[in-house]
């Protein structure tokens, strides 16, 4: 498939920050408009009857979803389709795709959102709409720099009532490890009912509370319903397929060396739109997000 064919034949499923993008626009078109900013394009999908032979072929039973408007069909494409499309037609970028990361102008500097561990965990919440911005994280470092995890404003969003006396109460290292979705750490939220206590907070205490026997009730309820489904034990942790929807705080790395082939695959293996540059002692250097590979490409097509 061509650069310049018509995008509405990529696979598209997405939700965010939306533009709207004609159906027989170029692919050039869309990777520009989200170089402007988009996350996601909304495209009319063409009648069966007016898309070509081969369309056709590809496409008899359509494999994304799609949604209906005043009679007309619509689909979603984002920044991960595409990338995902430039990755199956690598051999048109070999030269770049090899090549490391440090030496394409791909790693971010200037827009890592950071904390330390042991920050107040409310300071998280000034990074957290411009993480959900970028679509990206926030990272937790040691007084050495070094990358210990993340914390992720839609692991966050997953969080019950009981997050925010963590983000009160904890280091931002603390909270990192509180809402990871193994499960809260029993000590971690010993600690934080203590220190509600010690400030006199009696009604977030009290919600605490209530928020602990509805987790216990609904985790015995998932144990049971999944151990009589499948035969097996959960040890105590929620399982089934939302569970693994949530993502844990271990962060995706790489390295300067890196090659861009390598981060683009690491990025759509585990579902995420950046990847942390660490050093070899895991010092965190920078960022690589899907708008900076898009760039690297579009910077490629213009050369060519």
């Amino acid at each position: 498939m061509e650069l310049q064919s018509p995008i509405s034949v990529l696979i598209p499923k997405a939700s965010g920050l939306v533009r709207h993008l004609e159906p027989h626009a170029s692919l050039l078109e869309a990777i520009d408009l989200m170089l402007e900013g988009a996350q996601n394009l909304v495209i009319q999908i063409e009648s069966r009857s007016t898309r070509n032979s081969r369309i056709k072929l590809i496409q008899q039973k359509p494999s994304f979803d799609s949604i209906l408007h005043n009679n007309r069909e619509y689909c979603w494409l984002a920044q991960e389709d595409i990338i995902r499309y430039l990755l199956n037609s690598i051999g048109l970028f070999s030269t770049a795709a090899i090549n490391p990361i440090n030496s394409l102008n791909v790693i971010d500097t200037d827009s890592i959102l950071a904390l330390q561990y042991n920050d107040p965990a409310y300071s998280a919440l000034s990074f957290i709409s411009e993480a959900l911005t970028q679509q990206t994280s926030i990272a937790i470092i040691d007084l050495d720099d070094k990358l210990i995890g993340e914390i992720s404003p839609f692991t966050l969003n997953s969080c019950d009532e009981s997050a925010a006396a963590a983000i009160a109460t904890l280091s931002a290292g603390d909270l990192m490890a509180y809402i990871d979705c193994g499960g809260q750490p029993e000590d971690l939220v010993q600690l934080v009912k203590d220190r509600l206590e010690e400030r006199n907070l009696g009604a977030a205490l009290e919600l605490m509370e209530e928020e602990s026997v509805l987790s216990s009730w609904s985790l015995y309820c998932c144990s049971t319903s999944s151990d009589e489904e499948f035969g097996s034990t959960r040890n105590g942790k929620l399982g089934g397929y939302s569970a693994r929807l949530v993502r844990r705080s271990e962060a995706i790395v790489c390295y300067p060396w890196s090659s861009l082939v390598a981060v683009m695959v690491q990025a759509l293996a585990h579902r995420v739109s950046y990847v942390w540059v660490v050093e070899v002692d895991g010092a965190l250097t920078g960022i690589v997000t899907f708008p900076g590979m898009l760039k690297v490409f579009r910077e490629r097509v213009s050369m060519g």
